[in-house]
């Protein structure tokens, strides 16, 4: 299976390793409001992008499902989705309590 990441500054990573995907969740620490999010992107077309203090989107935009969202999440648990991700495990991650729409409610 293939699988990408997308950095902050639109660089693409093939299959990136355990280190580049901390490296990802590190780039968040810096102040950008242009650029907010990295993303983990499945071949499948399902995507997962986390944004600065731990907002996580997924959806399938080739597909026109989702966006759902769950927010607050943990380093640990957005790297266990992203695995999950990687590893195809799609039917697994509807499985857990992502809200309706692309934004938390206020």
């Amino acid at each position: 299976m293939s699988y990408s990441a997308l950095t902050r500054w639109g660089e693409t990573i093939d299959k990136p390793t355990d280190r580049e995907l901390d490296e990802l969740l590190d780039s968040l620490t810096m102040d950008d409001d242009e650029h907010p999010d990295v993303t983990l992107a499945h071949e499948s077309g399902w995507s997962i992008s986390v944004f600065d203090g731990g907002l996580a989107v997924f959806e399938n935009a080739e597909g026109g499902d989702g966006p759902w969202h769950m927010s607050e999440l943990s380093r640990a648990q957005v790297l266990s989705l992203w695995h999950s991700l990687a590893r195809g495990e799609t039917e697994a991650l509807h499985s857990h309590a992502w809200q309706d729409g692309s934004q938390p409610d206020d």
